[in-house]
């Protein structure tokens, strides 16, 4: 794609890396195919290929963001599955990164909109505000009705009170105020885990499954309690305040790494690990902060990476349990994890199903559920659909946004499919509890033994 720079404009490394992403475009619209927004509105501006015409023209021009730029980079869900697809290396997520962070600084978005978007932004990253902020979800789940009618918000606020939980699952009291949690046995290895900011509110039970399964195979873990990755805002275009979330991130772990050394950093969030693994980029251009960031990434693996490269006795109780694997967009798009998670599974005993369409985002997206509510409605139902295909009784995912929306989805279908995260099924294949979310289930379907024939 020819690109047409002012040479001053140049100057900034920003546009610079965003040009140079541009002229790579060769306009063949093989990102049409696998975009989600393209597939279900058939725009050509919601499709990458429309995208980056849209954010050529504002980048180029100087100017600030207009509306009908805002309407189709905010309905991307930065899924990457047009990165998959592209033949010519296209580095979209950067651009859009680049395109949202330009939005943020010259478009005055509708009152309503700031308003929800700085309500995300103030409490999804901070676990406590996030934990209060579901207790009081409660007291307003009567009159999600009335909410939903509020002109300007009611859609997507009754899209934030739809995906909270109706109760919040108990603390994990066994990692409770301990720094150092000890291997088992010889120790084998030593690695940080993050402890993340939504995920532990939401379901505490995946790092405390992530825990048992690494210390019972020899593997020290540290809990260095770095807080929020900046993931979800960074994604929003609030580039400052995803930056300040990334430093504080990466100086606990840096005090680890130069303290008593890590030989790795375990993320349990695939949406974290993108991002993470990615801070060496993000922190391209600043002296003090740029050989951190990187060495932080390239420590960065999700759980799946490190456990497939440790030798792990996995017990028959599980066997022949059917599975569907939802593989989120940040994994197998974003960090190019696609075989790990199913290989491990399929060691441990699980009939792993492929669901139909996998490449195809379920709608989380961050927090593009609660910002665009009826396009992540339409992804959710597609995705419950294509799963229901695999006839399997449970779901496996390795994202906390993808097994909120999936759960939900399920929850609204009236049905009872339990979605877990891999972690806690590989945990409970290694000796560790039967994972909660399977209360629902007979205690033979379950288990994964087979009844004894009457």
């Amino acid at each position: 794609m020819q690109t047409h720079f002012r040479p001053e404009q140049l100057d900034s490394p920003q546009m610079r890396e965003s040009e140079s992403i541009l002229r790579t475009c060769v306009h063949c619209g093989f990102c049409t195919a696998t975009c989600p927004t393209y597939l279900l509105l058939g725009d050509e501006a919601d499709s990458p290929r429309g995208r980056i015409y849209l954010i050529k023209d504002m980048l180029e021009s100087g100017k600030p963001a207009t509306a009908p730029v805002v309407k189709h980079v905010d309905r991307c869900l930065s899924c990457l599955s047009c990165m998959t697809t592209c033949p010519s290396g296209v580095h979209y997520m950067h651009l859009v990164d680049h395109a949202r962070a330009h939005i943020e600084q010259t478009w005055k978005r509708p009152l309503a909109d700031r308003l929800v978007r700085a309500l995300i932004a103030a409490v999804l990253p901070y676990r406590d505000r996030f934990r209060l902020a579901l207790r009081a979800s409660a007291l307003a789940r009567p009159f999600a009705g009335v909410i939903a009618r509020v002109p300007g918000v009611g859609r997507r606020l009754s899209a934030m009170l739809a995906l909270a939980p109706v109760r919040l699952p108990e603390a994990d009291n066994d990692a409770a105020g301990r720094r150092v949690i000890p291997a088992i046995g010889e120790r084998r290895g030593r690695v940080a885990l993050l402890g993340g900011c939504a995920q532990p509110v939401l379901d505490p039970g995946i790092n405390a499954a992530t825990i048992r399964l690494l210390t019972r195979n020899g593997i020290e873990v540290v809990l260095a309690e770095e807080g929020c990755c900046g993931a979800l805002v960074h994604h929003m275009g609030r580039e400052s305040q995803a930056h300040t979330l990334a430093r504080q991130t990466i100086d606990a772990w840096t005090r680890e790494i130069d303290g008593d050394g890590l030989d790795a950093i375990i993320v349990t969030a695939s949406g974290c690990g993108t991002t993470i693994k990615d801070y060496g980029f993000m922190f391209r251009d600043d002296p003090e902060w740029a050989g951190k960031a990187a060495r932080v990434s390239a420590l960065a693996k999700d759980i799946t990476e490190y456990l497939t490269a440790l030798k792990i006795d996995w017990q028959p109780g599980t066997r022949g349990l059917s599975v569907a694997y939802h593989s989120a967009c940040s994994m197998q798009h974003g960090q190019q994890i696609r075989d790990e998670p199913k290989n491990l599974l399929r060691k441990a005993g699980f009939t792993v199903k492929d669901v139909p369409e996998g490449h195809i985002c379920c709608g989380s997206a961050g927090a593009y559920n609660m910002l665009q509510p009826e396009i992540a409605q339409q992804l959710r139902d597609r995705k419950i659909g294509n799963i229901r295909k695999t006839g399997a009784g449970i779901v496996a995912t390795g994202n906390i946004g993808c097994m909120t929306q999936i759960g939900q989805g399920f929850t609204v279908a009236g049905e009872t499919v339990p979605v877990v995260h891999t972690v806690e099924l590989l945990d409970w294949a290694n000796g560790g509890p039967r994972p909660a979310a399977l209360s629902a289930l007979p205690e033979n379907e379950a288990s994964g033994r087979t009844p004894a024939p009457a």
